[in-house]
């Protein structure tokens, strides 16, 4: 089994395997539809930052014209595989150089054998540029062979929906030369302009043709029978966030490109995904499907980040489809930033800057709900302006009310977290002090206010949230929320302290900014002495939130085909409020976060208690759990939530594949292996590892970034070899 090939053996329409064979860079997202473009595929083509709302409910990432569609036609007839028989089909992933093949012989109805193959990349090195190969040999006919290249303009977005599809663009600008084809797709709502131009190398005999819908170009061969005809199609893509003067830009990207040539573009791209890969990778041995499986989630992270764009962020579903509309979640700084902190640091701070790129639109969400600070959106777009829909469906696919965008307020905190955890890894003091640290300032300034004072109780409490749970809404002092509000303030004092010994002139110029006064500081102290934490220290055992132990108890006893749990019998998935059943970890999440704050008793008490109670309707859920097993030595279970997380999308576990990557996920696969299995972690400003193995792994081996140094971690049954090298 070659360790970095995912593949596919069957011919058909899969949406599922779309999101799978996803090409990315950061920049473009092509989802892995046949070239052909069969009627019930799903397309998807996107460029990070272009949103558009027009009829949706909400600005959604905009599912933009595909540039990748082939077709062949034998003597004016076309070639359709559906209508032939497959005598040989292979397509695969390459993760090591971000390559999608394909080869495909098929016969048609006249007994006339074709062999097709294609290569496509998406370029790491300049993410504008697309590229395709496709050859075709006619085995046993001499006939007429025509190779279309078409642009597909008729692309939607919610394609396969009745009432939501949406077409967010209009083509204008469309230009046919002798030498490329060109077109623009002006978005109609945010007039965003996406650029596209394309041409086909060999050059001569091209048909080209604006069909209006669709941009064609074609060229014709007369080959012999045997002999393999082969096009090359150079694409190049940019957005007016990148320029004005879109055509020219665009033009010089392509003559550059095709001066270059195939091969050229081909090494300059798989030199850059081997340096990512040459930090990045993990290799675990005697485990070849785990192995594998990681591989792959660390291949989706690579594919979405991009470091040169900071008023970008990354999606849920990563640039792979458009399941939460290619939203920014808190999924961002929990579970995706750390992978980019110690393997990619340029992109984790690109990732920052879009946080405070749009802390003026958090500051304005703040006020505007009533509160002091920033307050950031729950899910946001380009500008930082809260984009959650007000409805959805439930499990039964009733129509229900939204409250996340309202009340799922923890992810002001989350964002505060990743900034302070970059600064611990990074030591980038440079954009903690011009960026990050009126982040900090701004996100605590919140929660102070955010916090209600009780009178009665002589306490502060948070009420009418939604934690990370999201089976519970409306609930009163979550321990999540109310847990992560007091790090951030406690966060925010003690940077001021540091900021103010160490620099004293940016100190005085952002307490300036930011405007904070000493009577603002004391009522601060004052929530963090009295802001209410449903923990029994006694029992061990923490309320999620209060009154959490008084709802209809539920334990979960049945396991589906791929391990996940059912649902207990007589639950009401419509009032799913009155159980303690929970969508995802809540308590065990903030053990996760801050480990240090937690005993190993109190871990184990309520790793043991909610871990019988989660559904695991998230796929942010298996890999927190994974790494607390481990930490409190349930190995077993560890493994088993490990290996669920690592195969989310590979055996599409949570049924929604089809719809985008789920790219927390991945990042939570990589946590999972190295803070649980390689056990690393930061104690007294220093990496410390203390691993554990299951028992038919032989050994991981894994690279790391900290504090400008690169650390190389080989682990086997009996030893932890560490060595390290300064990167600069």
């Amino acid at each position: 089994m070659n360790k970095w090939i995912i593949e596919d053996t069957k011919f058909e329409v899969n949406n599922v395997k779309e999101t799978i064979f996803t090409l990315a860079n950061g920049k473009i997202g092509v989802r892995g539809t046949h070239e052909e473009l069969f009627e019930d595929e799903t397309p998807g083509t996107y460029v990070a930052g272009v949103f558009d709302k027009s009829e949706a409910q909400v600005k959604e990432l905009v599912n933009l014209p595909y540039f990748w569609g082939i077709r062949i036609y034998i003597d004016d007839e076309f070639l359709n595989p559906m209508h032939c028989e497959i005598l040989e089909y292979k397509r695969f992933l390459n993760m090591k150089d971000g390559t999608l093949n394909r080869c495909l012989k098929i016969k048609d109805k006249k007994g006339r054998i074709t062999t097709v193959k294609s290569v496509r990349f998406l370029s790491f090195k300049d993410r504008n540029l697309a590229l395709l190969r496709y050859s075709v040999i006619p085995e046993n006919y001499e006939n007429k062979i025509h190779i279309e290249h078409f642009i597909d303009a008729r692309t939607l977005n919610l394609k396969k929906t009745s009432v939501d599809k949406v077409k967010h663009y209009l083509i204008k600008n469309t230009k046919i030369t002798d030498e490329f084809v060109y077109t623009e797709a002006h978005t109609r709502d945010l007039k965003y302009i996406v650029s596209i131009i394309s041409t086909i190398v060999p050059n001569e005999n091209i048909l080209r043709r604006n069909l209006i819908d669709a941009i064609i170009q074609s060229h014709e061969f007369f080959p012999e029978k045997g002999k393999e005809v082969t096009i090359d199609v150079y694409t190049s893509v940019i957005s007016s966030r990148d320029t004005d003067n879109l055509f020219e830009k665009n033009l010089n990207l392509l003559k550059s490109a095709t001066n270059k040539g195939f091969y050229k573009l081909y090494e300059e791209h798989k030199k850059e995904i081997e340096k990512l890969w040459n930090i990045s990778n993990i290799e675990i041995e005697g485990d070849e499907k785990a192995d594998k499986a990681l591989r792959f989630n660390i291949f989706v992270l690579l594919s979405m980040a991009n470091p040169e764009d900071d008023k970008v962020s990354l999606a849920a579903k990563g640039l792979h489809g458009e399941g939460y509309k290619g939203h920014v979640f808190w999924d961002t700084e929990i579970y995706m930033l750390p992978f980019y902190i110690y393997s990619f640091p340029k992109a984790a701070r690109a990732m920052l800057m879009y946080r405070y790129h749009t802390l003026k639109a958090a500051k304005e969400n703040a006020k505007k709900n009533g509160y002091k600070g920033a307050q950031f959106a729950w899910e946001s777009a380009d500008t930082g302006d809260e984009e959650t829909p007000k409805w959805g469906k439930d499990y039964y696919g009733n129509k229900v009310r939204i409250w996340t965008g309202d009340i799922e307020y923890h992810i002001t905190a989350d964002v505060a977290l990743g900034v302070v955890e970059y600064l611990k890894a990074t030591e980038d003091w440079n954009f903690f002090l011009n960026y990050g640290f009126e982040i900090l300032l701004e996100t605590a300034r919140f929660w102070a206010s955010r916090a209600e004072y009780s009178k009665e109780k002589d306490r502060y409490e948070i009420n009418n949230v939604i934690g990370p749970d999201e089976f519970h809404e409306h609930v009163n002092n979550n321990f999540y929320t109310n847990f992560l509000a007091r790090w951030n303030i406690i966060k925010a004092i003690e940077y001021l302290n540091i900021v103010k010994e160490k620099y004293p002139e940016i100190y005085s110029k952002i307490k300036k900014k930011v405007q904070i006064t000493e009577d603002e500081l004391n009522h601060w102290r004052d929530v963090i002495n009295k802001l209410f934490i449903p923990w029994d220290k006694e029992s061990k055992l923490i309320e999620q939130f209060e009154g959490y132990f008084m709802l209809e108890d539920k334990e979960i006893k049945e396991f589906d085909e791929k391990n996940m749990p059912k649902w207990p019998k007589g639950v009401d998935l419509s009032n799913l409020n009155k159980y303690q059943l929970i969508k995802q970890p809540d308590v065990i999440m903030a053990m996760f976060i801050l480990p240090e704050e937690f005993d190993d008793e109190t871990k184990k008490v309520n790793y043991e208690y909610y871990e019988k109670r989660t559904m695991h309707k998230s796929s942010l859920s298996p890999s927190i759990y994974a790494i607390l097993g481990l930490s409190i030595g349930n190995h077993e279970k560890a493994y088993q939530h490990f290996m669920r997380t690592a195969l989310v999308d590979l055996e599409n576990n949570q049924e929604n594949t089809e719809h985008g990557i789920h790219a927390a996920s991945a990042g939570g696969t990589w946590q999972a292996a190295i803070f649980g299995f390689g056990g690393m972690k930061i104690k007294e400003n220093k990496l410390e590892f203390k691993p554990w193995l299951p028992k038919h792994w032989k050994s991981m081996k894994f690279k790391v970034i900290f504090k400008k140094k690169l650390y190389s971690v080989c682990i086997t049954k009996n030893n932890v070899k560490v060595t390290e090298k300064a990167l600069f």
